[in-house]
């Protein structure tokens, strides 16, 4: 029935990857998943059409093109290089994309190994969180040849609202680190603009209600002062996995000689929500270094 599609691969099924390999199976993809725990792979095929493998290699063996959404550097060398790693068993012609959120020399690296088997590679980090991975509205950085993201376009629409080629591999990589960088401080901002408020004695809210009209408005203004203000932080993306993603970006700016001064700093703030014991709480929680809850 859907012979003309391509069939796909999804490994790693966190927060971001359940919904996302959900999307494509909904578009009527045939999709084979993997994750390290299976009773999430056991999960996903109840809730979706599709199947589940007990590695890696198994989940890619004879599919067109195979998508990651794993933790780490660690992680991503481990299923596409490791003993039982998609690389082992993927075709000349077929492409990988890796969605996880890694160091740029990680895709350069997965780069050189696929060209030497025929393989396309992309790293496509995402931005947009949870929601965005749930409601199919992420923003998709891509690094990788062209010819390879005109393949692959069609089918990583399924759960962004954007997507766009920046360079050659590591050029996603380095862009959501511009990303992150530009959220840090943003948010930093936000907090102390809260914390200033709130002791002048303000109505932070009303003040929010006007200043987000103006030049002070962002993305984090519009959907973070107001559960800020309320001091709820449970919205999908952990201080842990920012801590994470600003070390990346400190070490590349350490390569490439920027100086990152602003986000030194607030990687430091978010060290301290850390030791308060709250490195689940999502990224605006810098605010409760200033209230101490």
């Amino acid at each position: 029935m859907h012979n003309n599609k391509p069939k796909l691969a999804f490994i790693g099924l966190g927060v971001m990857g359940f919904p996302m390999a959900g999307h494509l199976a909904n578009a009527g993809y045939s999709v084979t998943v993997f994750n390290r725990t299976q009773e999430k792979a056991v999960r996903w095929t109840q809730e979706y059409v599709g199947k589940y493998a007990a590695t890696p290699a198994d989940a890619a063996a004879g599919c067109d093109m195979v998508f990651l959404c794993v933790g780490n550097d660690d992680d991503v060398t481990e299923v596409t290089l490791g003993e039982q790693g998609v690389l082992s068993t993927m075709q000349a012609n077929t492409i990988l994309v890796d969605h996880t959120t890694a160091s740029a020399d990680i895709a350069r690296v997965l780069s050189n190994h696929c060209q030497k088997k025929g393989v396309q590679f992309m790293d496509a980090p995402v931005s947009g969180g949870q929601a965005g991975a749930e409601n199919g509205k992420l923003t998709v950085m891509l690094g990788g040849a062209a010819s390879a993201f005109e393949s692959v376009k069609e089918v990583i629409a399924c759960y962004s609202q954007s997507a766009r080629l920046l360079g050659p591999a590591g050029s996603g990589q380095l862009a959501k680190m511009m990303n992150q960088i530009c959220i840090a401080g943003i948010v930093q901002g936000l907090a102390e603009a809260l914390q200033f408020g709130t002791n002048a004695g303000m109505d932070c809210a009303a003040v929010i209600d006007v200043i987000s009209k103006g030049a002070a408005q962002s993305w984090q203004m519009e959907n973070r002062a107001k559960t800020m203000i309320e001091g709820e932080y449970n919205f999908g993306f952990a201080v842990d996995w920012m801590r994470k993603d600003l070390n990346i970006a400190l070490n590349e700016a350490r390569r490439n000689g920027s100086t990152l001064p602003l986000t030194a700093l607030v990687d430091q703030f978010y060290a301290d929500v850390q030791k308060a014991g709250n490195g689940r709480y999502d990224t605006s929680s810098l605010l409760t270094r200033f209230s101490g809850h």
